[in-house]
């Protein structure tokens, strides 16, 4: 019988080294298993094989690993690969790898449901249940990197944070999660490769800027003015548009990266020529790029995509005035795995 089911990758390094030393071992075997949990993405103490079977039984008297398991895969027409993903407590979450000619991207999951309540959203129907921890956030990416390397033939290459939940609502864990993406330590990755998406939390993007994250940041605008961004995104009322740009602006200042705006443009909603004017005003606030995003239905016909000759207006109009912009035809669909899509089904 255990004495104790602690969860190992709650510990860091010095701690794993300090519980060899209260064993009678050597200090050293702690970096050998912070390695194996961290850089080898072991799920049990039997993996790890340059251990005693001694050593690896002591550590299962005394630790868990609880590692997430894929409950069930769904691959799309397109190579997208939708991960309904079983956490150690039974509750559940969704990840996504998204593959291009040039790249394969994991979209991860930061929390079970969502703290925020964006209307057009099928993950803020569930509501928060809980933030995921650092080593679950961790655990998607190892996942879609070994399923990149299987099926599309390349290691995984690019990470977004915009599956189910706001990364910033669960910022301690998520940069942890980061820390261990990025260490050399762990899986390396460069974190020019990372964007953290984000509905919009001022004061969280201001304490990123003053920790001098490396990540980029995106964040999912829909509209640059109040009135129409409080009706489709209720929390807006909390964290209005001055502030968000503002915190954007010092953001910027701090960091000298510069932003992008994920932007979905509705029929009847946000496709009338004041509001390309609005977006165009917020995006020269500050150095900034727009990701015009198709829009996904999540069944119930509230909101619907808007016609192409609005997308093109947004286009032609911003360009024109110098700013960057992108149409993302979005991936998975028939999966339900595209943005806005993800725990539809569930």
């Amino acid at each position: 019988m255990k004495t104790a089911q602690k969860d190992i990758r709650k510990l860091s390094k010095e701690e794993l080294r300090q519980f060899f030393v209260e064993q009678g071992d050597k200090a050293f075997r702690g970096n050998q298993v912070y390695e194996w949990l961290w850089q080898k993405g072991a799920h049990v103490f039997e993996d790890m094989t340059n251990l005693s079977k001694e050593t690896r039984a002591l550590l299962d008297d005394h630790f868990v690993i609880n590692h997430i398991k894929v409950d069930q895969m769904q691959r799309s027409a397109d190579g997208t690969i939708k991960n309904a993903v079983k956490l150690h407590d039974g509750l559940t979450v969704e990840s996504v790898l998204i593959p291009t000619a040039s790249r394969t991207t994991a979209c991860v999951s930061s929390q079970v449901g969502c703290s925020l309540n964006c209307k057009f959203c099928a993950t803020a129907r569930l509501k928060r249940m809980r933030n995921l921890n650092p080593d679950e956030i961790v655990d998607q990416v190892v996942v879609i990197d070994q399923q990149s390397k299987l099926y599309h033939n390349r290691p995984l290459s690019n990470i977004v944070f915009m599956g189910m939940g706001e990364p910033l609502m669960n910022y301690n864990n998520v940069l942890k999660a980061i820390d261990k993406i990025t260490s050399p330590e762990g899986l390396g990755m460069s974190p020019k490769r990372i964007t953290v998406s984000t509905s919009g939390v001022p004061k969280i993007i201001k304490k990123m800027a003053d920790e001098a994250v490396r990540f980029n940041l995106a964040v999912s605008l829909h509209s640059a003015l109040d009135e129409v961004r409080t009706e489709i995104m209720p929390f807006n009322e909390q964290m209005p548009l001055q502030e968000l740009k503002e915190a954007l602006q010092y953001w910027y200042a701090k960091t000298k990266k510069r932003i992008t705006y994920e932007y979905v443009v509705w029929e009847g909603i946000n496709d009338r020529r004041e509001d390309i004017d609005a977006l165009l005003s917020f995006c020269k606030a500050v150095p900034s790029k727009v990701n015009i995003i198709e829009y996904n239905p999540i069944d119930d016909g509230q909101f619907q995509q808007a016609s192409p000759e609005a997308i093109n207006s947004y286009v032609r109009i911003l360009e024109s005035n110098g700013i960057t912009v992108t149409v993302r035809r979005s991936r998975g669909k028939d999966i339900d795995a595209a943005c806005g899509q993800l725990a539809n089904k569930q």
